[in-house]
């Protein structure tokens, strides 16, 4: 898409991936139904001021002034989307190949202080897979899997707290700072931050159809989250960056899911919202198209049609256990798009897929 130079403007204070939210080759925006659900600030929106303010120009044929009041003008249609989540804590989970891009890590940081700035509250719950994985390779550790959830032997958990704690999360808060913020990173048994339990993974076996508990080592459910220590540091302006790693009351260390991690603290925190970075668009039907939002009895029913399947089953039901916990929206959006994080709270269409309580 060619950007007229009014949109240049823009694009150098939102990014372009936002202004691409506003104009379309057709100049037409269209604000989702779920607007009124629980994306913006409750008013409905006609979503016709962004794409008359921007509307398709020649380069150089607007003033000096013209293309500053359109800049202006969109800052200002953001301000309802700024006031509904003002003083309220967004819980962001972050992992993916979004983590592993340089240019996709500091466009992430920047969003996380651009929220700070706009009276937001965000705190970072990270993963690490991929890195886990690698180092592990890189000391010739050898790993396995049980349905997708990772074996923890001792030297695994040793390595993963190295990882998460180590590198991962010290790396994102270094990432908020020089983009202007203040971040602190965290793990799990940070004052008893996050408190588990030895998580055993049922499975089927193929033969019989019988249901069997198998022991996957140091892998934790987590069953209590301090929260204490998280509010401190939000009403000190800082950003909680919180690893996933958690403890039980003997000491013993586990590794824990990412997403699972990032629900509870949410649901511990009654969270205006948790957002749940993937690297995929969000929740698709059977057209693969997006479903915008969807109902916790919506989310029943698609996985009980086989429309929601595989991985996506457990982040949604993420979702719903943090929305069910007190949590006011789950949204499942792509992390790899710049800027997800403003276009998910502050646009009319948000950028995944919103879940909520059935009504």
């Amino acid at each position: 898409m060619k950007l007229p130079t009014v949109c240049l403007v823009i694009v150098s204070t939102f990014g372009l991936d936002v202004v691409s939210a506003f104009l379309s080759p057709g100049a037409t925006l269209q604000p989702r139904a779920v607007y009124r659900g629980g994306r913006g600030p409750g008013s409905q929106h006609t979503g016709k001021a962004n794409t008359m303010r921007i509307s398709a120009v020649e380069d150089g044929s607007l003033s000096d002034l013209e293309q500053n009041s359109m800049t202006a003008g969109v800052l200002s249609d953001a301000l309802p989307f700024i006031q509904a989540h003002a003083d309220r804590t967004i819980v962001i989970k972050y992992g993916g190949h979004a983590m592993e891009d340089e240019e996709a890590s500091l466009s992430f940081a920047q969003d996380v202080v651009m929220l700070k700035q706009c009276g937001v509250n965000p705190v970072v719950v990270h993963g690490g897979g991929p890195q886990i994985a690698a180092m592990l390779k890189r000391l010739d550790i050898p790993t396995s899997f049980v349905e997708g959830v990772r074996v923890s032997d001792p030297a695994t958990v040793e390595i993963a707290e190295m990882v998460l704690c180590g590198s991962i999360n010290k790396g994102i808060a270094s990432s908020i700072k020089r983009a202007g913020g203040r971040a602190v990173g965290l793990s799990g048994k940070d004052d008893n931050l996050l408190i588990a339990k030895k998580l055993g993974k049922k499975v089927v076996d193929k033969e019989t159809g019988e249901v069997k508990v198998v022991d996957i080592g140091c892998v934790g459910d987590i069953t209590a989250v301090n929260t204490e220590v998280i509010e401190d540091l939000v009403s000190s302006g800082i950003v909680p960056i919180i690893a996933p790693i958690g403890v039980d009351e003997s000491g013993q260390t586990y590794n824990c899911n990412a997403d699972t991690a990032a629900g509870a603290i949410a649901g511990a925190l009654k969270a205006h919202r948790l957002l749940l970075l993937t690297d995929v668009a969000g929740v698709l039907n059977k057209e693969k198209e997006l479903l915008p939002q969807m109902d916790s009895a919506k989310v029943e029913e698609l996985i009980q049609d086989g429309t929601i399947f595989g991985g996506m089953i457990p982040k949604v039901n993420t979702a719903l256990d943090a929305v069910k916990a007190g949590v006011g929206a789950s949204i499942i959006l792509d992390g790899r798009v710049r800027n997800a994080l403003l276009l998910e709270l502050f646009t009319p269409g948000g950028a995944g897929t919103l879940i909520r309580l059935a009504e």
